[in-house]
């Protein structure tokens, strides 16, 4: 039986297949049968020196990864193999649960929690007057320890007294039901892509511009609006599954 061979073994030479492709083709099987996710890919330096290529020729190879998801640049630190992306179908549950059924652990840094006046856009979707306050609910939700998502809710206080005395580093849904007795079962949610800001880059410990798919939710619990929350989800980390079928209804 041959030895297996090495990817720093192998020599890119001239020929009808160009460079960057037969180097794209080493960091491929370098990043997924040596290196495994998470790890840091050489250097473009010794990429250069390895191989015998030019600079050019390294960063479009790398630049090929990025793009089809397998690599990701961090500024500052280097390029990494990139995790695999959490696929979700879309259904009526919480991160929490979300997560747990794909047997990951979820968690949760609060950021922000206090009663405030909503904007008339929320209000309304929550169905409250204009003098009506509601909770400013917002959160980092993480996965394995890995920020995945930034949520920034709304919920009526009246409706949830006291919600501040509560542990929120789980899932409201389930807090809902058990502390409040009101049960999520209908939701209204649109989804949307952006690219993450300063701000949102930092707390999803993402690089700026890093794409985001973006979910705005409005839940109700037996016909009664509970939550209007939107949750930018890092696109590198996270992608979603849907089920179609041909529209009858003509």
């Amino acid at each position: 039986m041959a030895a297996e061979v090495s990817t720093r073994d192998v020599v890119i030479t001239d020929g009808p297949r160009p460079k960057h492709a037969q180097l794209t083709d080493l960091l491929t099987a370098m990043a997924t049968a040596e290196l495994g996710a998470g790890a840091s890919i050489p250097s473009e330096r010794e990429l250069m020196t390895t191989y015998d290529v030019s600079r050019a020729t390294v960063r479009k190879a790398i630049d090929t990864l990025i793009s089809d998801g397998l690599l990701e640049r961090v500024h500052g630190k280097g390029t990494f193999v990139a995790r695999p992306r959490l696929e979700s179908r879309l259904h009526l549950a919480s991160f929490s649960q979300d997560m747990r059924r794909r047997g990951l652990t979820p968690s949760t840094r609060l950021l922000t929690l206090e009663a405030d006046r909503p904007p008339a856009e929320v209000a309304r979707a929550l169905g409250l007057r204009r003098t009506g306050v509601a909770w400013r609910l917002s959160r980092v939700r993480l996965a394995d320890g890995q920020p995945i998502a930034l949520e920034d809710g709304w919920y009526p206080r009246a409706a949830l007294p006291g919600l501040d005395t509560h542990d929120l580093g789980g899932s409201l849904y389930e807090l809902f039901a058990d502390a409040y007795g009101l049960v999520i079962d209908r939701a209204e949610q649109t989804l949307w892509g952006e690219s993450a800001d300063s701000a949102t880059a930092r707390r999803l410990e993402a690089p700026v511009h890093t794409p985001l798919l973006v979910f705005r939710r409005i839940s109700t619990a037996d016909g009664r609006p509970l939550e209007h929350v939107v949750s930018r989800y890092r696109g590198d980390r996270y992608q979603i599954h849907m089920s179609l079928d041909q529209d009858r209804t003509g």
